[in-house]
């Protein structure tokens, strides 16, 4: 496909990235520490850390796996932690050690557990001790010999750490009793590795930095390889964008998604080049905390998903904040829809930026420009030195306007699935392309639209329905909280679209809703069923798991 997205490009921004600029996440961490120094890294419960703690804390961290846990190069060594200030400490100092980082979902039950450390080889891993019983039921599957606990307050300062500590465990009774004998808690590991040496590793780009597991909603978890080389790619593309909007030493972005999510990693990762301040964001669930943490930062950046943006505009002290030193508003993760995105701008004055990526890119693939008047329904166009196609079923490029496969190929591009070729062959296609399962249109100017997931597409009497574009007419009536539609048999059509709803009105009822939806929906398309739920079930990133409800 000729690559007329570059038509649409704002001006400043390059066709290409340069990919050379570092050797490994490493070299751009040492760089950042280097310029940026005295200015804070993370913010964390009201606690911060300079770019220079960072790089002394995460050395210790390095030198305990090396020295003391002696572990080779290339082992790999899982994190399961929430956004608390020990994640950046020991993501950079299993780098820095030459170490392949794998995250995990703290939220994980044993059993899911036991299946990523076995499956990724993990040797090593950090948990907070709120989920150490997983991990206590899941360790003897794995080949994890070295575990170090962690605690919410263990990085907040003697007074305050201690304190939070004791009403985590003995008054909000977070932590389910666990006893994993060997463990090794936080102050002890990294007391040892301050003592002991700490050996920088030659990485280049073809080191893996990390395997990110994708999160299994479509069959079997697998981790994609990403190397120094499609981290960096990632990063540099972002930045190009971001370049002309952001500024060096200057930025405060607010991180809600959790860092061991790809979109908040590389997001995080770019922010770091910049010598940013990233407040963590411990527990987004709490909005009324979330918003109260909001109020203390004059914050430049924000991103999040869609369920998140949309929780926070239903909270009435969200409206009363400072929004005048935002700049960026960055959606990923699942569709931003449109009444969410309408009422962001009315009420932060910013308009809502949707990006789209996915775990085997590292995560970004294509972005709207930053300086969009207004929510344009796009997912945007391709990033510098990003091709995307529009392929039919038999692997062949469709006309611009036509739906088909998204297929992208890149630097960012993961070379496979750990240990899984038939995974690989199943999504790589023979010119370097990745399949995406997503259905798109390209229009003549480059803008990327997503259709639907190719799974989640309902077949109602042989015409295609696409949920996305069921459930952003639902979330236009002012009684919808939240919605999600599936696919359900149907005797005469053969599927039909069933709608699970979380009200925000209680007078709402399904007739309104089956009434709102034929002004906007022809007739294959208009829901059969409608279910109205407390809840609807998601990822830890906030993402309405269809498949459940389906199931």
């Amino acid at each position: 496909m000729d690559k007329v997205w570059l038509q649409s490009y704002p001006a400043g921004i390059p066709a290409e990235v340069d990919l050379d600029e570092f050797k490994s996440l490493v070299d751009l961490f040492d760089k950042s520490v280097a310029t940026f120094g005295a200015h804070t890294a993370f913010i964390s419960m009201g606690k911060s850390i300079t770019y220079a703690e960072l790089d002394r804390l995460s050395r210790d961290f390095a030198a305990y796996l090396q020295s003391e846990l002696k572990l080779a190069a290339g082992a790999r060594v899982a994190l399961m932690m929430p956004n608390v200030m020990q994640y950046p400490v020991c993501l950079f100092g299993a780098l820095r050690g030459g170490y392949t980082v794998v995250n995990c979902n703290p939220l994980y039950t044993a059993r899911e557990l036991e299946y990523q450390l076995a499956d990724s080889g993990a040797e090593a891993v950090v948990i907070l001790e709120n989920f150490a019983h997983a991990l206590q039921a899941a360790l003897p599957g794995t080949a994890v010999r070295h575990v170090v606990t962690t605690r919410l307050g263990d990085m907040l300062g003697a007074a305050k750490g201690t304190l939070v500590n004791f009403v985590v465990k003995h008054v909000k009774k977070m932590v389910p009793a666990w006893s994993i004998p060997d463990a090794v808690p936080w102050a002890k590991a990294m007391a040892r590795g301050a003592g002991v040496e700490f050996k920088p590793q030659p990485l280049g780009h073809d080191n893996i930095a990390f395997l990110q597991y994708t999160g299994g909603t479509t069959g079997v978890s697998k981790g994609a390889i990403l190397s120094h080389r499609n981290m960096i790619a990632n990063m540099q593309q972002a930045h190009a964008w971001l370049r002309s909007t952001v500024n060096e030493g200057e930025e405060t972005i607010i991180t809600a998604l959790p860092l061991y999510h790809i979109f908040a990693l590389t997001v995080s990762l770019v922010f770091t080049k910049l010598g940013a301040s990233n407040v963590l964001i411990t527990n987004p669930r709490d909005i009324p905390g979330f918003v109260k943490e909001l109020g203390k930062h004059r914050y430049t950046v924000i991103t999040g998903v869609n369920t998140l943006f949309n929780a926070l505009l239903n909270n009435p002290q969200f409206g009363k904040l400072d929004f005048s030193p935002l700049k960026v508003s960055l959606g990923g993760g699942m569709a931003v829809q449109r009444a969410v995105a309408d009422r962001w701008k009315q009420v932060t004055g910013v308009t809502l930026i949707e990006a789209y990526g996915l775990t085997e890119t590292a995560p970004a693939v294509t972005i709207n420009p930053l300086d969009l008047p207004e929510y344009n329904g796009a997912i945007g166009l391709p990033l510098p030195s990003t091709e995307v196609a529009i392929r039919n079923d038999d692997g062949r490029d469709v006309p611009l306007g036509e739906a088909g496969e998204l297929c992208v190929r890149g630097p960012q591009v993961t070379s496979g699935y750990w240990q899984r070729p038939d995974e690989t062959t199943q999504v790589l296609m023979a010119d370097g392309f990745l399949r995406t399962g997503d259905v798109a249109v390209m229009d003549e100017k480059g803008y990327v639209r997503i259709v639907d997931r190719k799974k989640d597409m309902i077949l109602v009497s042989g015409f295609n329905v696409y949920p996305n574009e069921v459930e952003a007419v639902v979330a236009m009536h002012p009684g919808v909280l939240e919605a999600a539609a599936v696919g359900v048999p149907d005797e005469h059509s053969g599927e039909a679209v069933k709608l699970f709803v979380v009200k925000r009105s209680p007078d709402l009822t399904a007739e309104a809703l089956i009434a709102h939806c034929r002004e906007s929906l022809t007739g294959y398309k208009i829901p059969h069923q409608v279910e109205f739920r407390d809840e609807l079930p998601k990822t830890n990133v906030g993402k309405i798991l269809r498949r459940a409800l389906r199931e």
